[in-house]
C-alpha cells in the first residue's frame, strides 16, 4: 500500500476530529512533510575515529541509528555540502523521554558523550589536519 502524505493526513483528520468524547471541539493541524536524507558513508578517518572513541569512552563498539525525523535540515546540509562528513549524534540516554513530561539529561551520559566527540575531533586534526 503507497500512502501519499496528504493521503495519511486526512484520515488523522478524520479519525481525530471523529466523535469527540464529552462534546470537546477537536482539531488537527500537521505541519507540511519534508523529505528524508541518507548520510553518505563514513570516510575511512571517520569510521576509525568512532570506533576509537567509542572503544575509548564506553569500551565496546560504535553503535549506529538511522533516525532522526526531527533535523530535516540535514537534507539541505548534505545537498550544500556534498563531499562533507557528517557526525550526528545527541544525549539521549537511556529512559530520556526525550520531547516528553519529565524529560530529563543524565549528566554522566551526556559528559561521555562529549569526551567522544572529543577523540573524534582529535583524531581528525590528527589523520586529515597534515
Amino acid at each position: 500500500m503507497n500512502l501519499h502524505l496528504n493521503d495519511v493526513r486526512a484520515s488523522i483528520d478524520r479519525l481525530l476530529e471523529r466523535d469527540p468524547p464529552y462534546g470537546a471541539a477537536v482539531s488537527f493541524e500537521a505541519d507540511p512533510g519534508v523529505g528524508g536524507w541518507n548520510a553518505p558513508a563514513f570516510a575511512p578517518w571517520l569510521s576509525d575515529a568512532i570506533d576509537l572513541a567509542s572503544h575509548s569512552v564506553y569500551g565496546c563498539e560504535a553503535m549506529h541509528a538511522g533516525c532522526g525525523g526531527t533535523i530535516p535540515f540535514m537534507g539541505m546540509l548534505g545537498r550544500q555540502f556534498p563531499r562533507t562528513q557528517f557526525f550526528i549524534t545527541g544525549v539521549l540516554g537511556p529512559h530520556s523521554n526525550a520531547h516528553g513530561p519529565n524529560e530529563f539529561l543524565d549528566v554522566d551520559y551526556a559528559k561521555k558523550l562529549t569526551a567522544s566527540v572529543a577523540v573524534v575531533l582529535a583524531e581528525h586534526g590528527r589523520t586529515c589536519g597534515r
